[in-house]
């Protein structure tokens, strides 16, 4: 037996502010993670936290969230990697495991972006970029990825319409997402009226409908061994394969600008590890902080090829009955963007398909799902795919 399995899994509700401290944030979904999977705290080896600095208040927040978990004396560290950071935390709970060294792992991820003004957190965003030669020139998240919906639309003749499609789509999905922050479904109509703010100018070409918001939230996985999970019982879901990959901090270092390098290389890897290809994927969740980082990722990840994505989201083929569904819980556009806790709300999602336990997003007979979590401007870049067996 030498598998590694997530047993475990929850999240809070994002929320634009949420009215308590970092520690009863982070518990919400830790209760319901440790009752997912059924265990005591006693059952809980080590705990991975993970957060983008400088949002909170509190320095060095593992030692306070294993404190109030009531985890002490267990070890505990904490894993930054920008948006990225609990998928990263993952992958370290499996190395943890898969070494031996423990039997089960606890990640929990969380953000309270509220506790800055949004000034602030798009200043601090901006100094994920180097603070040397960009941040300093006001570069900023909507900014960057405007670059590469303009290198997108140069190369490929992408449109802003296509864009708008999959907001569309994230709009439909969210509503059915207890846990997400905006549950309004929009229509096409909402899109041609100038008088909507969702069309206001943020960064040409994108708009407001294009980008994710803010949010306070946080999300908590539980890893095992094969042999703990087991004997646990439940619906343990299998770590297939993971990859990873960086790119350069400075956007002048970057070869072209209509995908993600890290993004394409940390999912070849994943393939390589889980020995499945694209085709073999039955649902999907990409980070789609802003509505061209989804669409790169659909040819990122070998769901089409480049220049093909717009294909898919024009025919519908990305929603929950087609070839390949992709966020089909709202995604980042809809659930809102709580840094640390992303990546563990979209291995939340995953895991729930795999079970058959998503309600009214369930994907049918879903077997393997892929997770697609990017830190900064693909800066840092995580694929991470779960199976059934």
């Amino acid at each position: 037996m030498d598998k590694v399995g997530i047993i475990g899994v929850g999240q809070s509700k994002f929320v634009r502010a949420f009215n308590g401290s970092i520690r009863e944030l982070a518990f919400e979904a830790f209760q319901e993670a440790m009752r997912d999977a059924n265990m005591s705290t006693a059952d809980i080896d080590a705990t991975i936290v993970c957060s983008a600095p400088e949002y909170d208040k509190q320095r060095s927040p593992s030692g306070v969230l294993a404190e109030y978990f009531g985890l002490n004396p267990q070890p505990t560290c904490y894993v930054e990697t920008l948006c990225s950071s609990s998928t990263t935390g993952l992958r370290l709970a499996y190395s943890l495991v898969k070494s031996g060294l423990h039997d089960v792992v606890l990640v929990a991820g969380f953000q309270k972006m509220s506790e800055i003004t949004s000034a602030e957190s798009q200043e601090r965003m901006g100094r994920g970029a180097d603070i040397q030669w960009e941040a300093p020139f006001g570069t900023m998240m909507p900014a960057y990825y405007a670059m590469y919906a303009r290198g997108h639309m140069a190369k490929f003749g992408t449109t802003s319409e296509d864009l708008a499609l999959i907001r569309l789509k994230s709009s439909y999905y969210g509503a059915l997402n207890e846990k997400a922050m905006i549950r309004k479904p929009l229509s096409p109509q909402d899109f041609e009226d100038p008088a909507n703010q969702l069309n206001n100018p943020i960064s040409s070409p994108l708009r407001m409908r294009d980008c994710c918001a803010n949010a306070d939230g946080a999300s908590c996985i539980i890893v095992a061994s094969e042999r703990r999970a087991r004997a646990i019982g439940g619906k343990p879901v299998w770590i297939k394969g993971l990859g990873s990959a960086t790119a350069s901090v400075n956007l002048v270092g970057r070869a072209h600008f209509h995908g993600l390098a890290a993004a394409e290389e940390a999912a070849r890897q994943a393939y390589r590890m889980a020995r499945i290809g694209p085709a073999d994927v039955d649902v999907a969740e990409v980070h789609d902080c802003f509505t061209i980082a989804e669409l790169m990722a659909y040819e990122n990840l070998g769901f089409a090829k480049p220049g093909e994505g717009v294909e898919l989201i024009r025919a519908k083929e990305t929603y929950k009955e087609g070839k390949i569904p992709v966020n089909v819980d709202g995604g980042l556009l809809s659930k809102g963007h709580p840094i640390g806790a992303t990546g563990g709300s979209q291995i939340r999602t995953i895991v729930l398909q795999l079970r058959g336990e998503a309600g009214p997003i369930q994907v049918e007979d879903a077997s393997v799902g892929l997770v697609h979590n990017i830190g900064g401007v693909g800066i840092y870049a995580n694929v991470i795919i779960l199976g059934r067996e």
